[in-house]
């Protein structure tokens, strides 16, 4: 393995200082409710709001200001991803079984009664994000799925297409909130604010963190990292299409990371050529090659069995496959949020419209964790039924083991069901 390009690395703020700033934050919300949500809200974002909930009036009016083309793309991508949390959701079964004779044991599948999901703004409203956390809350069966997300300072509100994609989502109520002060907000209600069970939906470094805190006393679906694609890509690759990708990764922000593992050098020299050139076509393009300066790693390998392994480690949150074989390869692959086969299947058609979802593990995750879906909002839930029998069956073997670990009253309990 050889790095044709590392990462150079920025220092940010410290993760210390981070800590310190959301814990604080997370307790005046807790103590003051609204009023801290609405004073940090012009602390943080800049914007004077009064009232934190969204009025109908105004999600209607977000439709009106919405152009058409828009409100279509939103449809269109609604129904796939609506479609595909369906289909997911009918893999998980409920369960029952007899094991012995008397002995009945089983599952239900229950949906997590309140959901929290949180769209981040920044530098670009997310209409996208709001229907990934939204959508597949609503196929799972929450009976109740709130939304919120920071305002524009240059609308003093929730941008138009992020309310209108809400809607179609299917949110019950939305909030005009954002930062670790709405992750306070649904993890203790404030007034105006309910109380969540599960806050999905990825954020910056201060929602991740507070999510981080608060997790135990809410549910969370995945702590997500800076946003990253990585690129297995062989001598049949597009440059064009690698380096496009690549740079479409790291325009999310200073902090994302496109990284390209090939087997041929060729292609890694015309990819580095092509990124400076494809960079500078954007209107995006000088803070896209930033990130991908400071962030962009190329890595030559020797065959796609060691690029598999590269990959592997890395655990990415997409990863892309531009190869002659991609099939075999997906085969070796197994650390990934997304998966993407094939020059035709760009992160950009997951990010927005084929219907998978875009709220993905980051930050090696992978190893262990999956991006949301319709079963994050699924508790699988056991139960046991027993006859005289079959609780006779099972007495002997449950009152020597309780004995074993000297707990008398389990083993009474189970004595007692001998029969």
């Amino acid at each position: 393995m050889i790095v044709l390009k590392k990462a150079a690395g920025q220092s940010g703020e410290s993760l210390e200082s981070i800590k310190k700033t959301v814990a604080g934050i997370i307790e005046k919300v807790r103590l003051e409710g609204d009023r801290a949500v609405i004073g940090l809200t012009r602390q943080y974002d800049g914007v004077q709001v009064n009232d934190l909930k969204v009025p109908a009036e105004a999600v209607a009016e977000a439709y009106r200001r919405v152009d058409g083309e828009t409100l279509a793309a939103l449809k269109l991508a609604a129904g796939h991803i609506r479609r595909f949390a369906e289909q997911q959701l009918e893999c998980l079964k409920p369960l029952e079984c007899e094991i012995m004779p008397g002995v009945v044991l089983g599952h239900r599948l229950i949906p997590v009664s309140t959901c929290g999901a949180y769209v981040p703004g920044g530098r670009y409203p997310l209409p996208s994000t709001a229907l990934m956390s939204i959508i597949p809350a609503r196929v799972a069966g929450v009976k109740k799925v709130v939304a919120c997300s920071p305002p524009s300072r240059a609308l003093s509100g929730i941008h138009p297409a992020v309310l209108a994609a809400m809607d179609l989502a299917g949110a019950d109520e939305i909030f005009c909130m954002g930062g670790a002060q709405a992750v306070a907000a649904y993890t203790y209600g404030t007034g105006t604010v309910p109380r969540v069970d599960m806050i999905v939906g990825p954020g910056n470094v201060f929602v991740t963190e507070a999510k981080r805190q608060v997790s135990g006393e809410v549910g969370i679906d995945i702590l997500a990292g800076p946003s990253e694609v990585l690129i297995i890509a062989d001598g049949h690759a597009s440059p064009a299409l690698v380096a496009c990708d690549l740079l479409a990764q790291c325009e999310h922000d200073a902090d994302a990371r496109g990284i390209l593992v090939t087997t041929s050098r060729r292609l890694a020299e015309s990819v580095l050529s092509a990124v400076k050139e494809e960079g500078r076509s954007l209107a995006t393009g000088e803070a896209a090659l930033k990130a991908w300066e400071e962030n962009g790693q190329v890595i030559l390998v020797d065959s796609l069995e060691e690029a598999a392994s590269v990959a592997n480690d890395f655990a990415p949150e997409h990863l892309e496959l531009h190869t002659g074989d991609n099939d075999r390869l997906a085969e070796m692959l197994v650390n990934y949020g997304s998966l993407f086969i094939g020059g035709n299947a760009p992160v950009a058609f997951g990010d927005y419209v084929s219907g998978t979802n875009h709220i993905l593990p980051t930050m090696g995750c992978s190893r262990f964790a999956s991006g949301v879906w319709a079963g994050t909002f699924i508790k699988v839930a056991s139960y046991q039924k027993l006859t005289g029998e079959g609780a006779a069956a099972l007495a002997g073997a449950c009152a020597h083991l309780a004995g074993v670990e000297g707990l008398f009253a389990h083993q009474r309990s189970a004595s007692l069901r001998k029969g």
